[in-house]
C-alpha cells in the first residue's frame, strides 16, 4: 500500500476529465494536478516544444510525493507513444488504454479517431490498435477547433457553432461507417453529446481519459499501490496561469466547482 498521489498533468484543463473519473474509481486516492493553463494548447506546437513541455510538466509533479503519473494529454501521450519518461514508478498515457477499449468495443472492425493535430499527425492512436489488432480498420480526423470551443465554454448539446463544427469534422468518419469512435483528446469528452448525436445510435465513444483512469488503477492494483486509507481523498491543483480563470473553466469538466486547493505556480 502507498499513500503518495496519484500526479496527473494536461496542458490546461482538459486532463480534468481523468480526474473526475479517478475520484469517481478511487475516491480514497489523493491526486496532484498540474495544468499547464499558461502554454495552451500543446496540440499546434512542433514536437521538439511539446517534448519539452512534457518533461517540465513531470519534473514539476515529482517535486510532490506522487506514485503513479498519469499524462491526460493526447497530444503529449501521442508523442511519447510506447516509450515511458519515468522508470521508478507507474506511467501512462491516454493512448493504449483507449485504443485496447475500442479494439474491445468494435463489432464491425472499423475504428475512429479524432485528437488535436499533433496527435493524429502522429499516427499514435494507429499504431496502438494495429500492435493490438492488425486487421481493425482505422479513420482518424483532427479537430482543431474542439479544444477552443470547450476551453471557451461552447460546451452545450446545441450550440450552433460547436455542431457546425462537429458536423464538418465528423463526416469523414461517419463516411467510413465506423462502430466505434476514439476521443483522443481529453477535452472532447465535454462535447460527448454533441458527437454522439452527430455520430448515430450505432456508434459507441471511447473517452480516452476515462480509459486512462480505468487502466491507472488496473496499475496500482496489480502493484500493490492502492491507498489503504479509508478516509476521502484529496485533490490539490496547480496551473501555470490564473487561478480564478482555471476555478471558473474547470467547472465545464468536473461537472461541479473546484474540490480542493489551487494554486498558482511556475514550472
Amino acid at each position: 500500500m502507498n499513500q503518495d498521489a496519484i500526479g496527473v498533468f494536461d496542458s490546461g484543463m482538459g486532463g480534468l476529465t481523468a480526474v473526475k473519473v479517478l475520484n469517481e474509481i478511487m475516491p480514497n486516492e489523493n491526486i496532484i494536478y498540474f495544468g499547464d493553463t499558461a502554454r495552451i494548447p500543446y496540440g499546434t506546437r512542433s514536437r521538439q516544444t511539446i517534448q519539452r513541455y512534457t518533461k517540465e510538466d513531470i519534473a514539476f509533479l515529482r517535486r510532490h510525493p506522487v506514485k503513479m503519473i498519469i499524462a491526460a494529454c493526447g497530444t503529449v501521450s501521442s508523442m511519447l507513444g510506447a516509450d515511458s519518461p519515468v522508470d521508478d514508478m507507474p506511467f501512462t498515457g491516454v493512448v493504449y488504454p483507449a485504443a485496447r477499449a475500442a479494439c474491445q468495443a468494435t463489432q464491425n472492425g472499423r475504428i475512429g479517431i479524432i485528437g488535436t493535430p499533433a496527435t493524429v499527425s502522429s499516427g499514435s492512436y494507429e499504431t496502438a490498435i494495429h500492435n493490438i489488432d492488425p486487421s481493425k480498420d482505422v479513420t482518424a480526423m483532427a479537430c482543431p477547433l474542439f479544444v477552443h470551443l470547450v476551453e471557451y465554454g461552447y460546451t452545450d448539446r446545441n450550440n450552433p457553432i460547436t455542431r457546425l463544427a462537429a458536423e464538418e469534422y465528423l463526416a469523414p468518419i461517419r463516411s467510413a461507417e465506423v462502430d466505434t469512435l476514439i476521443l483522443g483528446c481529453t477535452h472532447y469528452p465535454i462535447i460527448a453529446d454533441t458527437i454522439a448525436d452527430i455520430m448515430g445510435d450505432g456508434v459507441q465513444l471511447i473517452s480516452a481519459s476515462e480509459e486512462a483512469a480505468k487502466y491507472a488503477k488496473q496499475c496500482l492494483e496489480e502493484q500493490d499501490l492502492l491507498t489503504d486509507s479509508t478516509q476521502h481523498g484529496h485533490n490539490v491543483y496547480y496551473v501555470s496561469d490564473s487561478v480564478s480563470m482555471f476555478r471558473e473553466n474547470a467547472r465545464h469538466f468536473l461537472m461541479d466547482a473546484v474540490n480542493g486547493q489551487v494554486f498558482s505556480s511556475r514550472i
